[in-house]
Order: structure tokens, then sequence, then C-alpha cells
């Protein structure tokens, strides 16, 4: 529980300030962030409608890229609207209980996209190294198990941050840095030791991410090695096959561990960078992934035209 500072009201939640030193920009900068927010609801919500309407993608690559896409939904929900709100109407305080909640949600539905990314790579894998044995190996069943693992891990693995967070103190400020509320910023104000938080934050990030991430080059060296086996053209069609995963990794991956290192390594609370990354690393990625799949994949943008009607003539095979 939260220790109050002589002021009733700090025991009972934390402030968020949005974005230091622009406060007189934020009113009018929450109108691109919420036109991004639009476009990223839309564009995974008409991913997830593609997929579930044409039969033809009811294939374990179309799946995967579905729950990859209902995930982006959720993180990009679970912060944007309390940013908003932050922004447009001055709504800088979040009641203690519902900032952990925002927090797990938040850290869990990274960890459940992670998981989804290496089963997406795995998939790969699996297609380009053993073709005859995909329809065997990643049959429908076997992909809504994996996807029920990774809801399943990534909640697991956060179930113990709220219950640390709980344990700490907090006698001094309760501002937080950023637009919504992160593991790394609240654990900071506590005054008390964190080393226990520290050390589980890394557990985590080395467990998950450092460990999904590994898998998923691994996979993409075995993929590598195979393809450069192939013939020019079917070099091609198996490169083109993975182009759009592999700028959903990096659209991931790249912001994420930018983050996790501003905030290990930055002195100053009072920093723009890390706001602006954080904001980067749970928007963007919603925001890309459906307009990458959208461009890349031809079922996908061939679905998408008809959708508005338009007919394409174009002669890509992938």
């Amino acid at each position: 529980m939260v220790v109050p500072t002589g002021n009733e009201s700090s025991a009972t939640y934390f402030i968020l300030i949005g974005l230091p030193g622009l406060e007189e920009a934020q009113f009018w900068l929450a109108f691109p962030l919420c036109s991004l927010y639009l476009i990223a609801v839309l564009g995974n919500l008409m991913i997830i409608y593609i997929v579930r309407t044409e039969h033809s993608l009811h294939e374990p690559m179309y799946i995967f890229l579905c729950m990859l896409s209902g995930l982006d939904i959720l993180i990009s929900t679970s912060s944007m609207p309390k940013m908003l709100a932050i922004f447009w109407f001055n709504s800088t305080t979040i009641q203690f209980d519902a900032c952990l909640v925002q927090m797990f949600a938040i850290h869990s539905l990274s960890g459940m996209e992670s998981t989804v990314l290496l089963a997406m790579a795995f998939d790969r894998y699996v297609a380009i190294c053993h073709p005859l044995h995909h329809a065997t190996v990643l049959t429908l069943p076997r992909v809504a198990k994996i996807g029920m693992a990774a809801v399943i891990r990534g909640a697991a693995l956060m179930a113990p941050l709220p219950v640390f967070i709980k344990q700490l103190p907090f006698c001094s400020s309760n501002v937080l840095s950023h637009s919504y509320c992160l593991h790394q910023d609240v654990m900071k104000l506590a005054c008390a030791d964190i080393h226990v938080n520290v050390i589980y934050g890394l557990i985590v990030i080395i467990s998950a991410i450092g460990l999904d991430s590994l898998l998923i080059s691994f996979s993409y060296l075995l993929i590598l090695k195979t393809v450069l086996g192939l013939t020019r053209e079917a070099q091609a069609k198996a490169f083109g096959t993975c182009v759009s995963h592999v700028c959903a990794v990096f659209i991931f991956y790249v912001p994420f561990i930018g983050l996790s290192m501003v905030h290990r390594f930055s002195k100053r609370r009072d920093s723009l960078l890390p706001v602006i990354m954080a904001n980067i690393y749970l928007l963007v990625p919603p925001v890309l992934n459906p307009i990458v799949y959208g461009v890349k994949t031809k079922q996908i943008r061939q679905r998408i035209l008809r959708l508005f009607h338009v007919t394409t003539h174009t002669t890509d095979s992938y």
C-alpha cells in the first residue's frame, strides 16, 4: 500500500504528466495520436475480418496474424484512451489499482505478442524447411493450443508484478514520467530497496523477450540455409513469404529493446526520450503491422481491394 506523504490523496493515486516539457502542445499533439490509434484499430480489425471471412486464409500463418492483430488492438487500447484524456482533458490522475491493472495489461500483452511472433517464425520454418509435414505439424487445433499457451505464458510471467508493486512503500513523489503506467517507471518512485523488482524485470525480459528473439533468429538461420539451396524462383517465393513477418519482428523488438535500455541507463526522470520511445513502442507496431501485411501479402491485399470495390491486375506471385 502506498504511504501518505502529508497529503491523503497521494496514498491512492499516481499523476501521469504526459509529455514532459510539452504540456502546452499536448492538446494539439493528441489529434495525430488519435488518428494513429484509429488507424491501428481499424487496420487490425480489417485484418481479422478478412481472415475470418475468407476461407482460403484459414491457414496457420493467417490465424497467427489474427492473433497478432487482436493483441495489437488490446495493447494500443490499454494506453491510448487514458493518454488522450490527459492531453485533451488534463485528466492526469490514475488510481493506484487502476495503474496496476494497466501495467499488468501492457506487459502481459507484450509477452503474448512476443510468443505469437515466435509461433509465426516456427510456422515459416516448418513451411519452408519441412513443407511436406506442415499440414500435420501445424493443425488448426494445435494452432489454437499455441494461441492459448501464448495467453497463459504472458499472464503467468506478469502475475507477480502487481504483488511486488503492492509491497513497495511510496512515501515521496507520486508523479510518473510517462503517459501510462510502466513497471520501470512506477518502481523508481518507491522509497525502498527495489532490487527484487529489478531482478524480476530482468528475468522476465531474458526468459520471454530474450529467449523468443533468440529462437526467432535461430529459425531464420535454418530458413536461410534451406532457401540458399533452392532455385532462384523458389528463393524469391520463400523470401516473399517471410518479409512481412521479419518486418513485424523488427517493428516490435527494436522499440522494446530500445525502451528497456533507456529505462535502465537513463538517470533523468524528466527526460523526454523514454516517454517518446514508450509511445512509439505501444502505438507504432499496431499501426504498421496491418499496413505491412496488407501491402506485402497478396491474398490480404486483394481482399482489401475487393472490400473497397477496387480491381487489381497485379501479376506478382507473393
